[in-house]
């Protein structure tokens, strides 16, 4: 919709899909593509609320949808670091070729692409059998509310200590630091130094681009000592 109000597209037709049942269901990990970011406020997966309470206004978070972050595929979306890091899968429905589901990391394939093809409807991200209990979010924006992340993270870790990290505008996709995430998975509790050195591991690995909302060397900074304090989080 924001390219279509400053004319960047000019749609031919506008299907809509709020009747469709299907698309507002939400039953154990098979989250439908309508469901609304107002519902994941009050789900049960504490990241999940957490970005949701980010999002825009009262008004967006009971317009705005799950498919909608999908389908736009933003490396700024919100809901898309908590996908990245649980590795979750994106069903695709086509009349002609049935149902398939893609990996996240195989869905988003640049900033704003994805792999959906043309006669494809996103219906549901569909999350893992297991679902990490500790889990955090946390975005960085010019303001505290109404805006657009200049990065954002979210971290989980397992009672075995397996730490999963993915970040947000910072590169063309969301980027999953695997150093830093198996620097993280190795000790029960972290030490400083193993703290201060999975920051710089995250630091390091993102691929952040200067633009108008932020510069390349400020959201590397920023992404270290986001994703450490949302570790931190985790471990309390």
């Amino acid at each position: 919709m924001v390219a279509v109000n400053f004319r960047h597209i000019r749609p031919s037709h506008v299907v809509s899909l709020r009747r469709i049942d299907e698309l507002r269901e939400w039953e154990g990990h098979t989250i439908g593509a309508g469901v609304t970011y107002r519902r994941m406020e009050r789900g049960p997966h504490r990241a999940l609320a957490e970005l949701a309470r980010t999002v825009g206004s009262p008004q967006i978070r009971s317009a705005g949808t799950l498919g909608g972050n999908l389908g736009t595929s933003s490396p700024a979306g919100d809901t898309l670091p908590f996908l990245a890091a649980l590795d979750a899968e994106i069903e695709l429905a086509s009349r002609a070729r049935g149902r398939r589901r893609v990996p996240f990391e195989e869905f988003m394939v640049g900033p704003k692409r994805n792999s959906r093809a043309s006669d494809e409807l996103i219906v549901a991200a569909v999350l893992p059998a297991e679902i990490p209990e500790r889990q955090a979010f946390g975005k960085i924006g010019v303001r505290s509310a109404m805006v657009i992340a200049t990065v954002n993270a979210c971290v989980m870790r397992s009672g075995d200590g397996t730490t999963r990290v993915a970040l947000g505008a910072v590169g063309p996709v969301m980027i999953r630091p695997t150093r830093a995430e198996q620097l993280a998975s190795e000790e029960a509790r972290p030490t400083a130094a193993t703290l201060e050195e999975f920051s710089r591991l995250v630091s390091e690995a993102v691929q952040p681009i200067d633009d108008h909302r932020s510069t390349a060397s400020y959201r590397r900074h920023a992404s270290g000592i986001l994703a450490r304090r949302l570790l931190e989080r985790c471990l309390r």
